[in-house]
C-alpha cells in the first residue's frame, strides 16, 4: 500500500523567471540562440544581463515547477522536489508553489543564491532563456525523498536539470529507486541544445529508463538526428510513449505503430510561447494518472498549452480544470 504523498512528482529546477519583452537586434547582440536556453554559470553575468533589460515581469518559475503547478489546476495532484538558496527569492519560490497546491518540502543550499531565469520575449512569442541555476544546481541525491518517489504513480524529470553537477547522479538515483515497482518515469528533453551538450548519455538514459518521453520538434530532431515520419520512426523504440509537439501544427502521440494526431487549439492569440511545453506535459500526465488515453492525454495537454501561451508566464491565469477536456471517467 503506498503511503499518502502526490501521485505524480517531479523533480527539477527550482527557479525564478524574470521576464521582459525584447526584439531580435537585442538577441543578436548578446549572441543569443532565439529559442533557445543558455546558462550563465556566474550570478555577476545574470546581473549584467538583468541591467540591460528593459521593465520585467517576476514570477516563480522553473519548467518542472510549471509541469506540477499546471497538474494542481487541472485538479490533480501534484509535488515537487527542488533546492532553494536562504533568501527572500527562494522565499517566494516556496510560498508561491505550496499556495498554488503543490506538496513541497524546501531544501536549501547554505551558500548559493535561488537560482534565476532572464526569459526575453521577442514579437513573435518566441522565448529566449538565460538561466543562472544558483542553488538548484547543488540538488544532490540525497535531497530526493525515496518514500515520496516510492509512493509516487509517475515520476517527471526536465532535461534541463541534466546540465548540473550531480544531474545525471539524481537522474540514476530515481532510477534506481523505481526499478521493479510500478513506478513510471516521464522525461521532458526541455531544450534542443541540452539534448546536443548531453546527447549520448540522455540517450541511453531514456532508452533504458523512461516510459514517457515529452518533446518538441526540434528537441525530438535534435535527438533522433531525423526529421518528419523518420524522426517518428526512430523515436518509437525510445519509451513506450512518446508525445511530440509542433507548435501551430499541433502534436503527434507515438507509442510503436500507433500514431495519434491533435490539432493545436486554433484562434489562439499567442503572447508568450513560455510554459507551453510545461503545461502541454501537465495536462497529458493528470489525463494519463487519470487512466486516459492516449488521445485523451494529448487533448488535455493541447487545452493546457492553449491557455498558458495566451498570456506572459508560465503559470496559469485560469483553473485548467474548467478547461481540459478529460477529467476522469
Amino acid at each position: 500500500m503506498k503511503k499518502q504523498h502526490a501521485p505524480i512528482l517531479a523533480v527539477g529546477n527550482a527557479i525564478v523567471d524574470i521576464i521582459a519583452l525584447t526584439d531580435d537586434d537585442f538577441l543578436q547582440k548578446e549572441g543569443m540562440n532565439k529559442g533557445g536556453m543558455q546558462l550563465l554559470e556566474d550570478a555577476a553575468d545574470a546581473a549584467r544581463l538583468y541591467e540591460r533589460i528593459g521593465p520585467a515581469t517576476e514570477i516563480s518559475g522553473g519548467s518542472a515547477a510549471n509541469t506540477v503547478v499546471g497538474i494542481v489546476s487541472c485538479g490533480g495532484q501534484a509535488g515537487f522536489i527542488g533546492k532553494l538558496g536562504h533568501d527572500d527569492v527562494g522565499a517566494i519560490f516556496a510560498k508561491d508553489i505550496t499556495a498554488a497546491g503543490v506538496e513541497y518540502v524546501p531544501c536549501y543550499d547554505p551558500e548559493e543564491r535561488t537560482g534565476n531565469c532572464i526569459i526575453l520575449v521577442t514579437p513573435d512569442a518566441q522565448r529566449t532563456m538565460n538561466t543562472h541555476l544558483g542553488a538548484t544546481r547543488h540538488l544532490l541525491p540525497e535531497d530526493i525523498d525515496p518514500e515520496r518517489v516510492a509512493a509516487a504513480d509517475w515520476v517527471y524529470l526536465e532535461g534541463y536539470s541534466y546540465d548540473a553537477p550531480s544531474g545525471p547522479a539524481c537522474f540514476s538515483h530515481v532510477a534506481d529507486l523505481i526499478k521493479g515497482t510500478d513506478t513510471r518515469l516521464a522525461f521532458s528533453l526541455s531544450d534542443a541544445w541540452c539534448v546536443e551538450r548531453h546527447h549520448d548519455e540522455l540517450l541511453a538514459f531514456i532508452d533504458d529508463h523512461i516510459d514517457l518521453l515529452f518533446g518538441n520538434q526540434i528537441e525530438i530532431e535534435a535527438l533522433t538526428g531525423l526529421k518528419g515520419e523518420a524522426m517518428l520512426d526512430a523515436v518509437a523504440g525510445m519509451a513506450s510513449e512518446v508525445a511530440v509537439t509542433f507548435g501551430e501544427e499541433g502534436s503527434v502521440v507515438v507509442s510503436g505503430t500507433e500514431r495519434i494526431r491533435v490539432e493545436a487549439k486554433k484562434g489562439i492569440s499567442v503572447v508568450d510561447t513560455t510554459g507551453a511545453g510545461d503545461l502541454f506535459a501537465a495536462g497529458y500526465l493528470h489525463a494519463r494518472q487519470l487512466g486516459g488515453s492516449l488521445e485523451d492525454a494529448a487533448m488535455n495537454g493541447t487545452a493546457a498549452a492553449a491557455e498558458i501561451i495566451s498570456h506572459v508566464g508560465a503559470r496559469p491565469e485560469q483553473p485548467l480544470s474548467s478547461l481540459v477536456p478529460f477529467r476522469g471517467r
